[in-house]
């Protein structure tokens, strides 16, 4: 069981120390937008607006997960069959999260491409483009790996 689910929480709280480290350099981006101007000072609003998630969420994820391993390591050991009733219900609902969650940063990324290719001419919403365009294939990229995890970790606990 631990060769699974420890693997599985450790890699997610990795990531979402990556999570942090994104968002608070995008918020350092931010700020820095905020004092220099210029023209891709529009940028700030994507960077900042999805910066406060990836925090939230990576520090959410970050400072819950060594007592979800313990306690779930203890049922685990103390009641393997309420682990994987209550797991697999719990993980169905994460995995189903994550496509909507692709989905959101497809349409967000879309519309990035949109407004950075389509609105060239102007310099604030070519700008918002910019900045939307790179936290969604961000925010992409990292909920692909999360996934698949999550697709893995799922296996082992059907197969618990």
């Amino acid at each position: 069981m631990e060769e699974h689910l420890v693997p599985y929480f450790t890699a997610e709280k990795q990531e979402s120390l990556l999570f942090m480290l994104v968002g608070t350099l995008a918020v350092a981006v931010s700020v820095w937008l905020w004092v220099r101007g210029g023209p891709y000072k529009g940028m700030l609003y994507p960077l900042a607006a999805i910066a406060a998630i990836q925090i939230t969420v990576g520090s959410t994820v970050y400072f819950r997960t060594d007592s979800q391993v313990a306690a779930l390591t203890a049922q685990y050991e103390s009641d393997p069959a309420a682990f994987r009733a209550e797991e697999i219900q719990r993980m169905e609902v994460v995995v189903k999260n994550f496509v909507i969650y692709r989905w959101i940063e497809i349409a967000l990324l879309v519309v990035g491409v949109g407004l950075m290719l389509g609105l060239r001419g102007n310099e604030l919403w070519h700008a918002v483009g910019v900045g939307l365009s790179i936290q969604s294939a961000l925010m992409l990229a990292l909920d692909y790996f999360a996934e698949k995890r999550a697709d893995e970790y799922l296996k082992f606990v059907l197969g618990a």
